[in-house]
């Protein structure tokens, strides 16, 4: 298995640098120095502004795409690579479940190092056949041509931003008849084509124009801000009786990630309403762990101003240690930089630019775990 690993892990290596310098430029998932904020920000640069021309859109999924992609047509675009017969043996290797055999006649290996890879490389032209074009001078390198659909994909998810329902309709029909030799299909239940005054949620985020005042807002979908707040109760009820110290240290990385992911957006009154239900769950934490103590004991020996750079007494911590318990609202909201359009991490001429990317300051300087208590 580690061997298996190593050898995908070295193809890749071989097999990455030629892809990235030819994959389109608004394909983002599973792409070294690209993620979901880039794909965000391609649509948050596509449909902003009053009037947005492209202001339809076809939020569309695809059907277990790594379980599905048809293995000759994969294997046709690495037609001259060194280790194509190697790629195809993994292909077909076949899985083992509960000690049966099961052969594999299509898809990527599930949980393979160079899976995403080969995934990337069968979906390499969906821009293409969707009717995308880019306008043909070096100083407009990435702009969309006026008058075409814009088409943005992680992964298996893409939407397609259109000038009008009749085109994101082609878009789609197009789409198939490529997908379908392919081995690959739409999921129709996660298929849809909307306004973007009626909003759409792609990667944790909903994305809706308000005609007033005339503007699009990104914020962390329904959906997303529902799970992440059932996560939280979950994890409080597990420590129940632990210490608050551990509560603490298992919490913090949690919110801290999260605010992470979603501080590039309209997240504001989001994070301050998560904020005061996780104070409330705490506090309920709290009456469990000293069920014949008062609400003002419980507040007395669990919240305080425990970080000296905020006016806050309201915080979560432990007397003990000192450690407390970030807030999300803590988290100041900063604009993610798209990463250029055609940028490879494996071209010399841009060195500079990728050592710039990498040396930007993270969001904030994490809550320290501990320091000398502070009383209310």
């Amino acid at each position: 298995m580690i061997a298996d690993r190593v050898s995908q892990a070295v193809v890749l290596n071989a097999l990455e640098p030629e892809w990235e310098a030819r994959f389109e430029p608004r394909s983002y998932g599973f792409r070294p120095g690209r993620g979901c904020h880039d794909a965000i920000e391609a649509i948050f640069t596509v449909c902003k502004g009053k009037s947005p021309t492209r202001a339809w859109v076809l939020d569309a999924d695809l059907t277990a795409a790594f379980d599905r992609i048809d293995h000759d047509r994969l294997l046709d675009h690495l037609n001259g690579f060194p280790a194509r017969d190697r790629v195809a043996r993994w292909l077909r290797a076949g899985v083992i479940e509960n000690r049966q055999f099961a052969p594999t006649t299509e898809g990527t290996p599930q949980g393979g190092v160079i899976s995403p890879l080969l995934m990337n490389i069968a979906l390499h032209g969906m821009e293409a056949a969707a009717g995308v074009r880019y306008k043909p001078w070096r100083s407009t390198r990435g702009w969309s041509a006026p008058g075409t659909p814009v088409l943005i994909r992680y992964a298996d998810d893409l939407v397609a931003l259109c000038h009008s329902r009749q085109e994101a309709e082609q878009v789609k029909e197009r789409l198939s008849a490529w997908l379908a030799p392919r081995g690959l299909t739409f999921n129709e239940d996660k298929t849809r084509i909307v306004h973007l005054s009626e909003g759409f949620d792609f990667l944790g985020f909903t994305v809706r124009h308000y005609r007033n005042p005339g503007k699009l807002l990104i914020t962390p979908s329904t959906a997303a801000v529902k799970r992440f707040r059932a996560r939280l109760r979950a994890e409080v009820r597990s420590l129940h009786g632990a210490p608050a110290s551990a509560v603490i240290s298992r919490l913090n990385p949690i919110l801290r990630g999260w605010a992470a992911y979603y501080r590039t957006a309209v997240s504001k009154r989001v994070f301050a309403d998560i904020d005061s239900t996780l104070w409330w769950t705490m506090f309920k934490w709290g009456r469990r762990q000293h069920n014949t103590k008062t609400g003002q004991w419980i507040v007395d020996r669990y919240f305080a101003g425990f970080n000296p750079t905020r006016q806050d007494r309201w915080i979560f911590g432990d007397r003990e240690t000192g450690a407390y318990l970030r807030k999300l609202s803590w988290t100041p909201i900063r604009r993610h930089r798209m990463v250029k359009a055609d940028a490879s991490p494996d071209d010399p001429a841009l060195t500079e630019y990728w050592q710039q990317r990498r040396r930007r300051r993270p969001p904030d300087t994490p809550a320290p775990l501990a320091r000398h208590p502070r009383g209310p």
